[in-house]
């Protein structure tokens, strides 16, 4: 059985299979949460816009993995008589069951979409994408959706799926695609070496991103390409949005990379705000399993100056303005790497970092400097208060209320990137 490095790289392949769709104009849907990473690497390869089409399993009370049905947007109900009667479970139970996933659907939908109104699917091909197929009730759902909504064809597509599979879909898609049906298959995750949980602030920055992609947010070039960083090249995106007023460099924090769902999501965010952004990674793949060199702040601050100076050689960058956005010990990178006389830096923010970690450059740093940290990250707090007393140029610190370290909860990432794009906003200048 051929199996996926995760979902990511299926995406990848599925999307590859589905190249002949670019002509039709298409629209892409991940189903949340898992087949929207999938979707993404889709509606990348296709040029396509990217979209939710949320739909939730009814389970059996007792045993709630096993799907009997799907709720979808609009009211949209799919049972599966045969299961329902093994299951034994009564009308009364059912519906019951029924209006609790109906809510969930529509708060999980406005979570995902925040402000953004869904897809016009009018007239549309619509391919439905998932991170795979087992009993087919969630994708059957999504096509009545599709269909309620005007699709004129619609696909859908998996990484995998048990063989037979299309047969249930005969009346509900026009075409159906599944790049492995095992012989023996148990489950979706069995075709994944890392078939984790993905979070609802992934899927949101996902379908942020796509949005900047598609030049929704009026972007006017997004460029996927190496970043000279000394006599390295470092895997980079840029994204430079129609009349923008700066661009703010991204430095990860610790085991993170230029895909870290949080700051995919403050870059879609920035852009918004007329900003352009770059998110690369800094580390080598073999160096990001070494703790020396994660928490190595000198390495890190030497490649992101390495970046700037990249920028600045490069026609469509030069005459921006350049901010820092540092998270964990990315901040302390970022800090030191503003610290430097020959860096032109017009601004740095911090999330939840470590400005503690960057030592006696503090006393150097002439950028204006927003430190923001999570009320409830206490001990992180403390070290942004003493590293705020030691900064020289304009600071400040701004607290959220109720935030943790990563800011998972519900309105605290918004909360930053707000922040953020206010900073940058007022301290980039051309």
């Amino acid at each position: 059985m051929v199996r996926f490095v995760d979902r990511s790289e299926a995406g990848s392949r599925l999307a590859r299979r589905l190249r002949p769709l670019r002509d039709q104009d298409p629209v892409v849907l991940g189903l949340p949460r898992g087949g929207v990473p999938v979707a993404y690497e889709v509606a990348r390869a296709l040029g396509a816009p990217l979209d939710v089409i949320v739909v939730r399993k009814l389970g059996v009370p007792h045993q709630p993995e096993l799907a009997v049905g799907a709720v979808g947007e609009d009211g949209v109900m799919v049972v599966n008589e045969q299961a329902l009667r093994r299951a034994g479970v009564g009308d009364e139970r059912l519906e019951q069951v029924a209006r609790y996933e109906a809510r969930e659907v529509e708060r999980r939908a406005r979570r995902f979409r925040g402000r953004h109104p869904r897809l016009d699917l009018t007239g549309r091909t619509v391919v439905i994408v998932d991170d795979g197929v087992a009993t087919g009730s969630t994708a059957t759902a999504a096509c009545r959706v599709a269909r309620a909504h005007g699709a004129k064809h619609v696909v859908v597509a998996v990484p995998v799926a048990p063989r037979g599979w299309a047969a249930g879909f005969r009346h509900e898609a026009d075409e159906v695609v599944a790049l492995e049906t095992p012989r023996l298959f148990l489950s979706v995750g069995q075709s994944y070496d890392d078939f984790s949980q993905t979070s609802d602030d992934e899927v949101a920055a996902l379908l942020d991103e796509a949005r900047v992609a598609e030049g929704q947010s009026h972007a006017r070039a997004r460029i996927d390409q190496d970043v000279q960083v000394g006599t390295l090249r470092l895997p980079g995106r840029l994204s430079i949005p129609s009349g923008a007023r700066g661009l703010v460099v991204f430095a990860h924090g610790s085991g993170s990379s230029r895909h870290s769902p949080r700051n995919v999501f403050v870059a879609a965010e920035l852009g918004r705000a007329a900003l352009g952004t770059l998110l690369f990674d800094l580390l080598l793949p073999d160096e990001e399993d070494d703790r020396r060199a994660v928490f190595d702040v000198p390495l890190l601050a030497d490649r992101l100056a390495d970046a700037t100076r990249w920028l600045r050689s490069r026609p469509e960058t030069r005459d921006l303005a350049i901010g820092y956005f540092g998270a964990s010990t990315g901040a302390a990178a970022a800090l030191c790497a503003a610290a430097r006389p020959d860096v032109e830096v017009g601004a740095v923010v911090s999330r939840g970092g470590r400005p503690d970690l960057a030592g006696p450059c503090l006393g150097s740093v002439t950028a204006p400097t927003l430190l923001v940290v999570g009320s409830r990250d206490r001990a992180v707090l403390d070290l942004n208060r003493q590293a705020q007393a030691a900064l020289r140029c304009e600071g400040r610190l701004e607290v959220v209320p109720g935030a943790t370290h990563l800011f998972e909860e519900p309105g605290t990432l918004e909360r930053v990137a707000e922040l953020a794009a206010a900073w940058f906003t007022e301290h980039l200048r051309p």
